[in-house]
């Protein structure tokens, strides 16, 4: 495009299309992704216990995206781990992170500076996993837009979408956190990165594809470089998703796309899942009170059961006052 050669970014769109990921992106992306999983709740005390389990997950962490990949286009899905050179080089950052001596590796790569060049080499690597995904999806299905748009995106966040299945490795299981419910910032950007690498690769976008890596490269680098820096979560995206939730997907009693979203729950979230929460019965009773109603129904000796135990935590009070009765009577009749 003469824009790029307008200024000067077209050998640099093909240097960075050129740019070889192993071994020091791809050692970034093993260390940023073992880091994350030792920072999971419990994942130490798994480490500890099974030393094989944290591995296993490990590599999941690592190479989810080419075995979520593999399943979809109906491969093995252990052909990511044929590549002995990146399983050997993934299982030395892992057992490093998690067993060096005095934890020197993990305190080191977790100093902000060298934290944040290696979680943008990461970023790098991700535009070759979404692109490379879509590639491989056209090899197979020339036309088929979807599939390539679903296999970039398994191949470009394969970690986050199978994270229920490596929480089981680790014996925890949080359906709540099924990354489709509540999707993150990575799989945001990946499913982004599909799409557009997709619709270039079948020419519906009027761009050359070293040209749309540099951009999307840039992007996501300068984006997670600024969430990094301002120690922020919020995704770019959310001004367009609470645009196009407000239009297409809320009701009238539906409460703000920012309130489904958020951690915290504020009042109108409650009331209105109290009121969601409250059903009538067919005759405008509450459902509380016709379940209860039902249950007395149902056992009929119920009643007479609680009706015998108050009489029964009452009596030894009217056996109190009994006597006392009897001696006012006494009393009486002495003074007469």
């Amino acid at each position: 495009m003469d824009v790029f050669r307008a200024l000067h970014l077209d050998e640099l769109s093909h240097g960075l299309a050129g740019l070889p990921m192993f071994p020091y992106f791809d050692m970034a992306h093993y260390i940023v992704s073992v880091m994350a999983l030792r920072e999971q709740p419990g994942a130490q005390e798994v480490a500890l216990r099974s030393p094989f389990a944290c591995w296993f997950s490990s590599m999941l962490y690592c190479f989810g995206g080419g075995v979520l990949s593999g399943l979809m286009m109906a491969e093995a899905p252990i052909a990511p781990l044929s590549n002995s050179t990146n399983i050997i080089l993934a299982s030395v950052i892992w057992y490093l992170v998690f067993y060096s001596p005095q934890d020197v590796v993990y305190s080191c790569t977790a100093l902000f500076p060298l934290r944040l060049l290696l979680t943008t080499m990461k970023e790098v690597t991700r535009t070759w996993k979404v692109l490379g995904g879509v590639t491989q999806a056209h090899s197979k299905y020339k036309d088929d837009l979807l599939v390539m748009i679903a296999v970039g995106w398994a191949k470009g966040a394969g970690g986050g979408l199978i994270s229920n299945f490596e929480q089981l490795v680790r014996g925890v299981w949080k359906p709540e956190s099924n990354e489709l419910l509540k999707m993150t910032y990575p799989t945001k950007i990946s499913l982004i990165g599909a799409v557009l690498f997709a619709l270039q690769q079948n020419q519906y976008l009027p761009i050359q594809r070293h040209h749309l890596m540099l951009l999307y490269t840039i992007f996501i680098v300068v984006n997670k470089t600024r969430m990094m820096l301002t120690g922020s979560s919020a995704s770019p995206f959310a001004p367009i998703e609470s645009l196009v939730y407000r239009t297409l997907f809320s009701g009238p009693a539906t409460p703000s796309y920012a309130a489904l979203t958020s951690g915290t729950k504020n009042p109108a979230v409650k009331k209105w899942s109290a009121d969601c929460s409250v059903k009538k019965s067919p005759k405008g009773i509450p459902a509380s009170l016709n379940g209860a109603a039902a249950s007395e129904t149902k056992d009929p000796g119920s009643l007479d059961n609680t009706a015998a135990h108050h009489r029964g935590k009452s009596s030894p009070r009217k056996a109190k006052e009994q006597p006392d009765t009897d001696t006012s009577s006494e009393g009486t009749k002495k003074s007469e």
